[in-house]
């Protein structure tokens, strides 16, 4: 297939199109407002429905409704606006339905600011609502890999019956790439799912309700299950990890796809260094960092467009004080420059040269 040069926003939704959503309920923010606005002509197009809901709260909830039926539904929204989804979040995790929703993230707390941030990572990857539930959550750093995701988001979402986040950032939403879009997959059919609410002629009714029983060991049994088995089969990550390497790169989203350049600038100048990308950021790359060699990489560098950085809490998690484990901070609304993050890895080399541990 050929390539099509398109912005971030509109290959998403494409791509979610292709992957089976046909049900898309949301609200307008900035920077994803272009994810609706693509969605409201596209859905009629392929006999789905989009509906622009009152708030980000009524968004939500539609996508409850329209999960439960058995559709692949979706939402999207940025950063303040998923603060007020969380609620509906934690009940599509107790209720068992499947969902995928998009985070364009936006600098914060409060209203913060419209530009691109990664200041949502410990809502989305620790406390994506009440009750101490967990998403998968996708962490992709190009419009191809976005696209390639969309698929597996839906597919993760209604194998194990729970909200997948795809995490982004008004960057990735804005830009503009050449990416080849995959094909159009059929709409799975309802029937295949045996608990949706389909109607009930001919069988008993059912019933999925955001509550937990009164025993609520099974749903806790099911959940950590659930979670173990992510980490053991839905990791991704890319790794650019030389035998030699001292110095580790990290970082996801935008962040990523610059300090990728500067890591590679930096191998030419004669550093011995290497990176790795999570593509997944619930589950973590636990193994990556473990598997690393304390006996020849001595740094670890997290660049996050955070202020306090947050990923670099599940990076020293992994690396369990074997490694020295350092953050480049970037406010988050501040997209650094190619410049900007090469000069503060620089600068972190240097003083942990100069200073030791």
């Amino acid at each position: 297939m050929d390539f099509e040069f398109l912005e971030g926003c509109e290959a998403i939704a494409e791509a979610a199109v292709r992957a089976g959503c046909r049900f898309f309920a949301g609200y307008p923010i900035t920077p994803q407002t272009e994810v609706p606005e693509y969605m409201s002509r596209r859905m009629p197009e392929v006999g789905g429905i989009f509906l622009q809901g009152e708030s980000e709260i009524a968004a939500i909830n539609m996508v409850y409704g329209a999960g439960a039926s058995g559709v692949y539904a979706m939402t999207s929204s940025s950063s303040i606006g998923i603060a007020l989804k969380t609620e509906g979040i934690s009940y599509l995790a107790a209720a068992r339905i499947p969902a995928v929703i998009l985070n364009f993230q936006r600098g914060g707390p409060g209203i913060g600011n419209i530009t691109a941030s990664q200041s949502d990572y410990w809502q989305c990857v620790k406390g994506p609502g009440s009750g101490g539930h967990r998403c998968m959550v996708f962490s992709p750093s190009t419009i191809q890999e976005c696209v390639d995701i969309m698929g597996m988001a839906f597919e993760k979402a209604f194998r194990d019956r729970n909200p997948v986040f795809v995490l982004l950032d008004g960057s990735i939403g804005n830009i503009k790439e050449p990416v080849k879009l995959p094909d159009m997959k059929p709409v799975p059919d309802k029937d295949a799912f045996d608990w949706c609410l389909s109607g009930c002629e001919g069988r008993a009714p059912r019933q999925l309700l955001p509550i937990l029983p009164e025993d609520p060991s099974k749903f806790a049994e099911h959940a950590t299950e659930m979670y173990a088995r992510w980490q053991k089969e839905d990791v991704l990550v890319a790794e650019d990890l030389p035998d030699d390497a001292e110095v580790i790169v990290t970082a996801y989203g935008t962040a990523g796809r610059i300090a990728g350049a500067c890591v590679k600038r930096l191998r030419k100048e004669g550093l011995k260094i290497g990176m790795i990308r999570p593509l997944t950021v619930s589950p973590f790359p636990i193994a990556s960092f473990r598997k690393l060699d304390a006996g020849s990489t001595r740094l670890i560098i997290d660049v996050e467009m955070a202020k306090p950085a947050q990923m670099v809490e599940d990076v020293r998690l992994a690396v369990n004080g074997r490694i020295r484990v350092e953050a480049l901070e970037i406010p988050g609304g501040i997209i650094p420059t190619d410049e900007d993050v090469y000069e503060g890895i620089t600068g972190i080399i240097k003083g942990v040269n100069e200073n030791g541990a």
